[in-house]
């Protein structure tokens, strides 16, 4: 009789004895086994984070409790918050954030979909049109402010003369679009809001326009080869392949746009000031008068804290929606808790009627112009798919193509002539000469070209905001780059308790608006004696670079095999070691993405040296650039020189690092 005796499995490699949780210590076992590494490389960040960030936001909240009488300051419970409920300055405030969101959301979505369908299919030249229509988001919001702001001007602005001459201006008000012509763009209470939405549209664009891309990209082509296969028009792809596959996206982009919307103030504050009368002032503006010019912190505070709840709604959404692929089942689980599938058909339709019925309640002067506008791109669009459908039906391929090429060459010069003749405007005004600019002689090419606006600008005190603005960028961009760096590889690498806590926090201060900061960092800088100084600065621009960079490195991190670093600590290797020798010199694209993103966004920001900085020696360039507006005085070729000086840095860096910053945000945005 034979024994079958059973095979014996060979036993399992043994893994390193630091790594078995025998050989942990009970504090390693409570706090994770890399917990004092991780405190080490997460220090910087979280004493920042909760520093410049957490801390002044519940600071904010004991400082809505009071209220200034004279020299002192006294606690007065809720009386701030109840002083609002008959505020009408404030219920404006309000109702002008959500109508300059909203619509301002609405047609971002349709126009940044209807590019990146066009980008999409277009064989050659793709990456130059992206490029093209990337600039309005890169240059800063300065210029964008002053470039628009001359081009509505009434007397000196070239949109009325063009839309005069071409027809167009009069047809305008023949249909009741605008009150009376020639227009008066920001000084008519009826037109400055839509005014100002459609710079932020102008503006907006692009970034809807590459995340809608990026999302088109990821849709599956087989899915469109096989309804083509079935019989399936292009609008029936569009409505059951394109809109499912980019719901995501969109959904994300929308409510990251919306909060960053809602709290804007630079753009606003520096194209109108709120005005006329109160007729584009936001919330953020309000408490911005509230605390800085009328000295009542407390009354300011409670305006930003009332508007918490509504951005704390965005952003828990946001936050979950951004982490969800990241939770092993999370997909699953949120399919098992999610509506019906009728509730889901239903839910989008909702959403829309309720938001409309706002509208029109909120803006009836402004929403069937919008709904006009809106719909006469809606129908040319539907109409040009519809008679490309008949033609493919009918066997006619050569017209269907003929006729599908045409009118996308069409909307794309139209979209590249809206996103580029403001930067063209802006780039002759600043060659032209004063008497040019005074008497309207060669509007659209200088005759002769002039260096004049450029001599002019630097006897000022030009030259000193462009060397502050270097000097903050860097030092901010560096602190920012540094702590990113360490923290967000002890998340992407590290074993320790409360790292997934703190990665939610990094999130969370990602989308934190800065209208909820500046008023608590006032209050911090000031009691520190850093008023008026571009430490202030360097202070406080970490709270909005250094959460960004964070959440981007983690990402990319996550990229990078980890054998890699486990084959140096084999070798010897110390953790920080493999982290100097290994990580860094593989993540560079990350790094590089993160530096530019950083030093472009402390270049351009407004808000925080608006408040902090008052004297001209230690203003920046946005800050320096609005105060050589005197009254009704505008220096539109002064004004134009300073904005193409501004914008040629940042769009250079775009330029050379245009592939780090694919690749960094690609991996960053897959993994984080």
């Amino acid at each position: 009789m034979t024994v079958v005796r059973p095979k014996r499995t060979p036993p399992a490699p043994a893994r390193p004895a630091s790594r078995t949780s025998s050989s942990l210590t009970p504090t390693q076992r409570r706090l994770g086994r890399d917990w004092r590494l991780a405190a080490v490389f997460i220090g910087p960040t979280l004493v920042l984070v909760a520093g410049l960030i957490l801390v002044p936001i519940v600071s904010s909240i004991f400082t809505s409790a009071t209220e200034r009488h004279g020299a002192e300051t006294v606690f007065v419970g809720l009386d701030n918050y109840t002083a609002l409920i008959g505020d009408g300055l404030f219920h404006r405030g309000v109702l002008n954030s959500f109508v300059f969101t909203a619509y301002a959301e609405i047609f971002k979505v349709a126009f940044g979909l209807i590019a990146a369908l066009m980008l999409h299919h277009m064989r050659r030249g793709k990456a130059i049109v992206a490029g093209l229509i990337l600039l309005p988001w890169v240059i800063p919001t300065v210029v964008t402010a002053f470039t628009w702001r001359s081009l509505l001007d009434p007397i000196f602005g070239s949109v009325n003369v063009l839309l005069t001459e071409s027809g167009i201006g009069p047809g305008l008000a023949a249909i009741g679009l605008v009150d009376k012509w020639p227009a008066e763009w920001l000084s008519d209470p009826a037109l400055a809001m839509p005014a100002v939405i459609l710079v932020n549209v102008w503006k907006g664009i692009p970034f809807f326009t590459v995340t809608f891309l990026a999302g088109l990209k990821a849709i599956d082509s087989g899915l469109h080869e096989a309804a083509m296969v079935d019989g399936a028009s292009p609008w029936q792809r569009f409505v059951h392949i394109t809109l499912p596959g980019l719901r995501p996206v969109m959904i994300v982009t929308v409510l990251l746009s919306s909060i960053w919307t809602f709290n804007n103030f630079d753009l606003i504050w520096l194209m109108t000031q709120g005005g006329p009368g109160d007729a584009t002032a936001p919330y953020v503006m309000v408490a911005y008068s509230k605390a800085i010019q009328q000295l009542q912190l407390g009354a300011g505070a409670a305006v930003t804290l009332v508007m918490l709840p509504i951005i704390a709604i965005l952003v828990v959404i946001l936050v979950r929606l951004m982490r969800r692929d990241d939770r092993p089942g999370a997909a699953d689980l949120g399919r098992g808790r999610s509506l019906s599938p009728g509730q889901r058909r239903a839910l989008p339709w909702a959403i829309v009627v309720v938001s409309v019925l706002v509208l029109a309640w909120a803006s009836p002067h402004i929403i069937w112009k919008a709904a006009l506008v809106l719909a006469v791109f809606v129908v040319l669009a539907a109409a040009v798919g519809r008679v490309v459908s008949a033609l493919a039906i009918r066997g006619n391929r050569l017209a269907a193509r003929l006729v599908g090429g045409t009118g996308s060459g069409i909307a794309l010069l139209g979209l590249l002539g809206f996103v580029l003749a403001p930067l063209y405007w802006m780039t002759i005004t600043a060659f032209k000469s004063d008497d040019q600019i005074v008497a309207r002689t060669d509007d659209l090419w200088p005759t002769p070209w002039s260096t004049e606006q450029f001599t002019n600008l630097f006897t000022g005190a030009f030259g000193t905001w462009y060397m502050n603005t270097i000097l903050v960028s860097v030092a901010s961009t560096a602190i920012a780059l540094v702590c990113a760096a360490l923290a967000g590889y002890a998340l992407a690498r590290l074993k320790f308790r409360g790292s997934e806590s703190f990665t939610v926090t990094i999130l969370l201060t990602y989308v934190m608006p800065g209208a909820l900061l500046f008023i608590p960092l006032y209050q911090l800088v000031s009691g520190i004696g850093l008023n008026d100084s571009l430490w202030s600065l360097v202070l406080a621009y970490p709270t909005f670079t250094l959460p960004f960079a964070t959440w981007l490195l983690v990402g990319y991190f996550k990229s990078i095999p980890a054998d890699l670093e486990e084959a140096a600590l084999v070798d010897g290797c110390t953790r920080f070691g493999a982290f100097l020798r290994i990580v860094l010199p593989l993540a560079k694209p990350g790094l590089l993405a993160v530096a530019l993103f950083t030093l472009t966004n402390a270049w351009n920001e407004f808000l925080f040296a608006f408040v902090f900085i008052t004297k001209d020696d230690y203003k920046t360039l946005p800050v320096g650039m609005q105060s050589m507006i005197f009254g009704d005085v505008v220096p539109q070729g002064q004004l134009a020189a300073a904005s193409l000086l501004v914008s040629i840095p940042v769009v250079l860096m775009y330029g050379f690092g245009q592939r780090f910053l694919t690749e960094g945000l690609t991996a960053g945005a897959v993994k984080g």
